[in-house]
């Protein structure tokens, strides 16, 4: 999709965010980094998707705060609380009369997670009070797939989601899936890197293998040849994260779209209020 003029003042908050998170006392380095994404913004082709944008605006950030993954320490926080709450989760998958949804429910609460948005979800009082959101229609068509082709990517998003998306694996095995898991090949924002996949375990349980993208989203033009070999040989791909969204919309082969609907921008782009959690196949 292309980047909105609502984005514009959305990066220039993540920006800020982040440099305050880098150095808080260090008022002149915030006003740099705002002034320097500024100035990119206005010479930025706008006809790009917003992952692509903010993954240079995010090269000039760590540049200019001398650390590369600014998000570190938030990304960490997120993955242990995750980790804590898997048993209590598991217990709640298992006692489901369709684990497999359920897990995918947890998986797409889970999407909540993310340092980008500026906005505190809850996500952990969520994961246990919010379900049946999600389009059957949809979910019906992903059930007779993976029973067809047995194979599913999933095209994961943050720290801290990555390690609920365990559960979902597990169910999708337990169904006789393959499943292969991608991560971001380098830091931006808190996205889930190998790093994210190795600290809870995920590497474990499947495949996981990076796309090749410093950006917040699979942006195919920016991932590795290897990986996009991988994603053109999979029947069945499921997209976490509204910045993968954003990457791939115009993509012809079907994605199956699994988020939570985290701004305008993107409310009204697929008819859907604030909060959602949203599967769907476009």
């Amino acid at each position: 999709m292309e980047t909105q003029l609502d984005c514009l003042p959305c990066f220039l908050r993540q920006g800020l965010y982040a440099a305050r998170l880098a150095k808080p006392e260090d008022k002149d380095l915030h006003r740099q980094v705002v002034q320097s994404w500024s100035k990119r913004l206005a010479d930025s082709d706008l006809t790009l998707p917003p992952p692509l944008l903010v993954g240079d605006l995010y090269t000039i950030l760590g540049k200019l705060i001398d650390n590369p993954d600014p998000f570190a320490k938030e990304k960490n926080e997120s993955n242990i609380k995750a980790l804590n709450l898997l048993p209590t989760l598991r217990t709640i998958i298992s006692q489901s009369k369709d684990p497999l949804l359920a897990a995918l429910e947890i998986s797409i609460i889970g999407n909540y997670i993310d340092s980008g948005v500026g906005k505190d979800f809850h996500w952990q009082d969520k994961l246990q009070t919010e379900h049946r959101q999600l389009d059957m229609a949809t979910y019906e068509r992903f059930l007779k797939e993976i029973s067809s082709f047995k194979k599913v990517m999933i095209l994961g998003d943050n720290a801290g989601e990555i390690a609920l998306d365990t559960l979902l694996v597990e169910e999708l095995q337990k169904l006789d899936c393959q499943v292969i898991y991608v991560v971001r090949e380098k830091p931006i924002i808190n996205d889930a890197t190998m790093e994210d996949a190795c600290f809870v375990k995920l590497i474990d349980k499947c495949r996981v293998i990076s796309s090749g993208v410093d950006t917040a989203g699979t942006v195919l033009t920016r991932c590795s040849s290897d990986f996009l070999e991988e994603f053109s040989q999979t029947p069945v791909v499921i997209s976490k994260g509204q910045g993968n969204l954003e990457a791939l919309l115009q993509e012809q082969s079907p994605i199956y779209y699994a988020f939570k609907v985290k701004c305008q921008v993107i409310s009204e782009l697929i008819n859907q209020p604030e909060g959602n959690s949203v599967f769907l196949c476009l």
